[in-house]
């Protein structure tokens, strides 16, 4: 973190008269103290409200009389800060409960030179709660997508499908099969289709190279795409991490507009595995028949080309491949 810039002298004073008032607004207790002795000289409502004692009957004790136990810890920090803002966390007791604050230091001279500690204080109970509320959320989507993958593959196995059982996508064979089709029924009507290679990136996080992580990427993507393709599309799971969409009678510029949109649903997909939340990306490559290839093969080197090409320029992002001018 880089350090604080500091306001031009004048712009500090005509700022000064605002600070306590700004600190109330930000329910932040602020307390000013000799810094020698730590003896309270000045204390503003809100920490007079978690003390549980009007402001003025805080003026001219010390921590000891106000945390008891931790007084000590508090003190070590207090005699240990400087002229630089320093941030330090402590637990304390107040009304009988257990309390987490973040407080901010900083030394200071008075305007008949003593050495004043300011003290600024933050509680961390809201925030510590949303963490909570947030793993809590976590934990119960987790739990629900689990639950509806099993049930899924729970259908899946008793009809017998074609899919594969963690994605809910066909298998390659049953995909060749649609991709042969489509390759027939293009040629006799004269019209395009295209087909899509997509990769999952190299994860960034390391959590997510487990096994059971990876599974519930791998489930999520399965998701994505049953979600964004129509009945007559088809989408696989090729191999691995490996995965190719069908997209029947699209052309290269509307293939590549819905596969930008899947891009970016990726990139911004709600994965949890143990009560984490991971990330994943996807890198694509479109091609058309028949104007970037004109046999399955063929159309099939194209689309790798262009994942490789969109590997290569670093991941996260849909390429295309080069159309094929033919001399008349």
């Amino acid at each position: 973190m880089s350090d604080p810039v500091a306001l031009p002298p004048a712009l500090a004073e005509r700022l000064a008269p605002l600070a306590p008032t700004l600190i109330e607004q930000a329910q932040a207790g602020l307390v000013v103290k000799d810094a020698a002795s730590g003896v309270w000289l000045h204390a503003n409502g809100v920490m007079a409200g978690w003390l549980g004692q009007a402001a003025t009957a805080l003026i001219g004790r010390t921590n000891a009389e106000h945390f008891g136990d931790a007084a000590a810890a508090l003190r070590i920090a207090e005699q240990s800060a400087g002229p630089a803002p320093a941030w330090a966390e402590h637990k304390v007791e107040l009304g009988g409960q257990r309390r987490e604050f973040r407080v901010l230091r900083q030394r200071v001279s008075g305007a008949d030179g003593q050495a004043l500690l300011v003290t600024v204080w933050h509680d961390l109970g809201p925030e510590r709660r949303r963490e909570a509320q947030l793993r809590t959320a976590l934990e119960q989507l987790e739990a629900q997508q689990q639950a509806n993958e099993q049930l899924r593959k729970q259908q899946a196995q008793g009809q017998g499908s074609p899919r594969d059982l963690d994605t809910g996508l066909y298998n390659r064979a049953h995909f060749d099969d649609q991709l042969r089709r489509e390759v027939d029924l293009s040629t006799r009507e004269h019209r395009e289709f295209a087909l899509v290679a997509i990769e999952i990136d190299p994860p960034v996080e390391a959590a997510a190279v487990a096994p059971a992580a990876r599974l519930r990427v791998l489930e999520a993507l399965g998701r994505l795409l049953r979600s964004n393709t129509r009945a007559m599309d088809a989408s696989c799971r090729d191999d691995g991490d490996r995965f190719a969409v069908l997209l029947s009678g699209v052309g290269l510029a509307t293939a590549h507009s819905r596969m930008e949109g899947l891009r970016r649903q990726c990139a911004t997909q709600i994965v949890v595995h143990e009560g984490r939340e991971l990330g994943f990306t996807v890198s694509m490559g479109v091609a058309s028949f028949p104007h970037t290839a004109q046999t399955q093969d063929d159309l099939r080197a194209a689309c790798e080309a262009a994942v490789a090409d969109a590997r290569q320029r670093g991941g996260n992002r849909v390429a295309l491949a080069s159309i094929q001018f033919i001399a008349s």
